[in-house]
């Protein structure tokens, strides 16, 4: 019997967590310095804060669908390195995303301006993430 380790939940999961940490701390700078200004902390920056979560989403679909794959037996070691190579796709995805948004979070906290903008270039990588899932999903034995 193979043991399920669900290394695509588990490396997706710790570069969502890596992500969403680095943009949250840029978001909180960002606060902190318009709070000492005197000005208004725009609360939309929480949206770049988040939007690393969306590659655990997708692992959280892909498991069951990688747990109900027909591997045959003598392809464990297949199926171990789909597993991390798209989690380790899927933690790179939300690695950058949370750099980008920390980045949007100074800009954002300066300016007060190009919200759009931001959220734009987060799209693009979003749209990569989208591609890993996509992949790995189609790829699956049947």
């Amino acid at each position: 019997m193979m043991v399920d380790i669900g290394w695509c939940m588990l490396v997706t999961a710790v570069g969502s967590t890596l992500a969403t940490s680095i943009c949250g701390m840029a978001a909180i700078g960002a606060w902190k310095k318009a709070y000492q200004l005197n000005k208004a902390a725009p609360f939309v920056m929480i949206a770049f804060v988040g939007a690393p979560l969306s590659q655990t989403i997708y692992a959280l679909i892909l498991r069951p669908a990688m747990r109900a794959a027909t591997f045959d037996p003598g392809q464990y070691i297949q199926r171990t390195i789909m597993e991390i190579g798209t989690g380790f796709l899927l933690a790179l995805s939300s690695w950058y995303m949370g750099r980008v948004g920390a980045d949007a979070c100074d800009a954002m906290g300066e300016t007060g301006k190009g919200f759009g903008n931001y959220l734009m270039v987060i799209g693009v990588i979003e749209t990569v993430s989208l591609f890993i899932f996509v992949s790995a999903l189609t790829a699956l034995p049947k």
